[in-house]
């Protein structure tokens, strides 16, 4: 039995070593191990990890001066030594002491937290600004002046399903990564306005020492200026929904050089990609994109099967209310939502040919090909009911 035991104890602290050797520290992002807050790149940053230290020392020494006095307190005038208890009503200076002495503590810990809370709002002289709208389950960024002014993109989580579902190995930017990232240039005031299309999210970038809630129906404001180059990692940090954990944020800090570049590609990659919502595509066009824009936006839902999650999410597939029942219907759902449900409004997400694309997708997936009217739907036909 102890050699059973003994080769059980060998064979976890080798997977143990094995996994701990397989994990990395993310550029960005949390690394192995990890206790105290994130060093940071930014002023903000540097003060709230200075300010954490600061408060963690003060309440140390406050916690060994009172538990200290009250253990040596107890152990040394207990009745069984033969003390006996002063009796006294009143001391002025004792009074004076424990009246004045916390409140320069206070005063002390409050001063230089104000003057770091004042700074955090302070998103005057702004040098770049850049709206983020929080969907369920994306970031949407839409650059609001400078070089990239008109520049707006959709963020999803790029991590393959297969390792989200275990199928796959995970690698090292597991939930951590983006198909778009959030371009910004380097030692530069960027204010971040947010708000959110259904529920509240909150945009977090620990390296930043930003953490702002995006609320529907309200605009609110934070601001960064990082340092150094790189790519910053962050996660809506408010319970959002069914999929809250796969929601990353990722900023990648370039040169200025690089940023107005950047801008410039962004810019012609929207023109060339300004489509005619009155041309006529081809069924088989239009099922090749919708499976791609299924698949960005839809899948994590409805699933790739079509079967969606019972109970939660409805299937599409064999669906007679909407997929396999006159476009109208589909249509209006997909633009505006569906209200006490999670079915979010993509009117604002997706332009009228990826949302036709998508919903031809679901007519001719899976078992619905052939069972239901309008199999194919044009971007006209999305664009009439906008």
């Amino acid at each position: 039995m102890k050699k059973l035991r003994g080769l059980l104890g060998t064979g976890a602290m080798l997977l143990a070593s094995i996994a701990s050797a397989q994990v990395k520290d993310m550029p960005g992002g949390p690394k192995v191990n990890q206790l105290n807050l994130h060093e940071g790149v930014s002023q903000i940053a540097y003060d709230v990890v200075w300010l954490h230290w600061m408060m963690l020392i003060i309440c140390t020494i406050i916690f060994i001066g009172v538990f200290g006095t009250m253990t040596y307190s107890i152990i040394m005038h207990r009745k069984s030594r033969g003390v006996v208890a002063a009796k006294f009503h009143e001391n002025t200076a004792i009074e004076i002491a424990w009246t004045i002495i916390p409140f320069l503590i206070v005063i002390g810990m409050a001063l230089p937290a104000t003057r770091t809370v004042v700074a955090m709002k302070d998103t005057s002289s702004a040098d770049l600004t850049v709206k983020v709208t929080g969907y369920q389950w994306q970031w949407g960024y839409e650059y609001m002046d400078g070089a990239a002014t008109g520049v707006q993109f959709l963020s999803h989580l790029s991590t393959p399903r297969e390792q989200i579902e275990g199928k796959a190995p995970k690698d090292q930017f597991y939930l951590m990564e983006v198909d778009k990232p959030m371009v910004v240039p380097v030692n530069k005031k960027v204010r971040v306005v947010l708000t959110a299309a259904d529920v509240v999210h909150s945009w977090a970038v620990p390296d930043f020492g930003v953490k702002q809630d995006a609320i529907p129906g309200f605009l609110r404001d934070a601001w960064f200026r990082a340092e150094k180059v790189g790519s910053y990692r962050g996660q809506c940090s408010e319970l959002c929904g069914k999929d809250h954990a796969f929601m990353p944020i990722v900023v990648k800090v370039v040169s200025q050089a690089d940023y107005d570049k950047w801008a410039a590609d962004q810019k012609k990659a929207l023109a060339s990609a300004a489509e005619d919502p009155n041309k006529k595509w081809t069924k088989d066009e239009l099922f090749a994109r919708g499976e791609k824009v299924f698949g960005a936006n839809c899948v994590a839902c409805h699933q790739a099967t079509g079967k969606g999650i019972p109970g939660t999410f409805p299937a599409l597939d064999g669906d007679t209310k909407f997929v396999l029942a006159p476009m109208k219907g589909q249509i209006l759902t997909v633009l505006n939502g569906h209200p006490g449900t999670a079915m979010a409004a993509w009117r604002n997400q997706l332009s009228d040919t990826d949302i036709a694309s998508a919903i031809t997708y679901t007519r001719n997936a899976w078992g619905n090909a052939g069972k239901g009217p309008d199999p194919v739907v044009q971007p006209s036909d999305v664009k009439a009911l906008r």
